[in-house]
């Protein structure tokens, strides 16, 4: 099989584990799912292929660690019939319309009406007990200026964080801290989060849907969720705005993280999108296995490139045209899932891997 479609990078510990012995999915302990917004569209054939992975016939724990986007694809995911529940999202996710210009409370009503869809009171119970997964997400808890759902002021508090963040990226600290909600059962077994103040909050029934949504609420796009259950009181909003795309210390010993990516650069924050410069700690690198769609993939895609925010305002007025475009990526996504499948259970992903 010619690889063309997929690219497939892994840390120091884990190219060792794959050249000796490939990709088993006992080795996998951990699924990260980085933020986004629509370019999750064309991970969509790689999250149909996840559940006989990984989960089908699995005794241990498999841990879902996510913020913002992918934490709606995981929600999807740790249901008791997850394609049926993905496909319910994507079919959600695709019906969005809005007004010409859009107020934030437009967006968060629309979201909400997203998560509904696929997301019940059924379907929460089984998430928080699954015989295996452990479901988490990010999110973050606004500070000071970036407390208000106030335009100007919340502007002002986003300007402060970005001239901020390019000293240090633990200077985001005065203007947001991390929010891991997880299973009750147990947290995810990360290492060191990075010197951010980080609140650990169980999951429940009163408090699922509040944190999946602030977990993808945009500061400026939506509007803040406030006072999650069993949470410190605040404003709450995109975890992607401290962990972006997961750079995260996953432990120490031989367990595998998968990372299926849209891209293959790794972002650590959401102010860090400009900064070319600011790339993951190597050793939060070393146990991880990240599949992104090829360049040359990509490049076949109508426009040349995969689904974005932007694409809500380049087909303006043109819903039709932009879920054209967008189910053409999900009919040519099923490749990637399909290649990844294949490397793994002929063992011919030793052939392909790269160092990240």
């Amino acid at each position: 099989m010619t690889i063309r479609n997929i690219q497939v990078f892994a840390g120091s510990n884990a190219m060792k584990i794959i050249q000796e012995e490939g990709i088993r999915p006992e080795r996998v302990s951990f699924l990260a799912g980085a933020a986004g917004g629509p370019k999750w569209i064309v991970l969509y054939g790689i999250d149909r292929i996840l559940p006989e992975m990984l989960i089908n016939g699995r005794k241990e724990p498999l841990y879902l660690v996510a913020s913002s986007i992918a934490s709606w694809r995981f929600a999807a995911l740790a249901q008791q019939n997850p394609l049926k529940a993905h496909d319910l999202f994507r079919e959600a996710y695709f019906s969005q319309r809005y007004s010409s210009r859009p107020l934030p409370e437009e967006v968060t009503s629309e979201s909400t009406i997203i998560m509904n869809r696929y997301v019940n009171d059924t379907s929460i119970h089984h998430i928080l007990n699954h015989p295996v997964i452990r479901f988490s997400l990010f999110s973050v808890l606004s500070r000071h200026l970036c407390n208000s759902d106030n335009r100007f002021t919340l502007g002002l508090g986003m300007a402060a964080t970005g001239l901020a963040n390019l000293v240090s990226r633990r200077l985001i600290g005065g203007f947001f801290q991390r929010v891991l909600f997880h299973d009750s059962r147990s947290v995810p077994p990360l290492v060191d989060l990075e010197g951010f103040i980080t609140h650990k909050v169980p999951l429940t029934t009163d408090n699922f849907r509040d944190a999946m949504l602030a977990s993808g609420s945009i500061p400026m796009v939506m509007s803040g969720v406030r006072d999650i259950p069993g949470a410190p009181r605040g404003t709450y909003r995109d975890g992607g705005v401290i962990d972006y795309h997961m750079d995260l210390n996953f432990g120490d010993d031989d367990r595998l993280v998968l990372f299926p990516h849209y891209t293959a650069r790794i972002i650590p924050g959401w102010f860090d999108k400009p900064l070319k410069w600011r790339k993951p700690r190597a050793g939060n690198m070393k146990n991880v296995v990240m599949i992104a769609p090829s360049d040359e993939f990509v490049s076949r895609l109508p426009y040349g490139k995969i689904p974005d925010r932007n694409d809500f305002y380049r087909f303006a007025g043109d819903d039709d045209g932009r879920l054209k475009y967008w189910n053409t990526v999900i009919d040519e996504s099923r490749r990637l899932g399909d290649e990844f499948h294949e490397s793994v259970q002929k063992g011919t992903v030793k052939n392909i891997v790269k160092p990240l």
